[in-house]
């Protein structure tokens, strides 16, 4: 996955896939151990976890 942003230890990624139908736009957030995957169009979590000060 490309890499967009790093920031306090966050690594922002995002990827597509040409030949199949992605599910809503989002990105994938890592911290440490921590994944997290947003949602773009209304910024929201879909799934996972980052600690609450990131």
């Amino acid at each position: 996955m490309p890499e967009l942003s790093r920031f306090y230890g966050i690594i922002i990624r995002m990827f597509s896939e040409p030949s199949e139908r992605h599910n809503t736009p989002h990105f994938h957030a890592y911290h440490g151990e921590n994944v997290a995957v947003f949602s773009i169009s209304a910024v929201a979590l879909i799934i996972g976890f980052l600690p609450v000060r990131q």
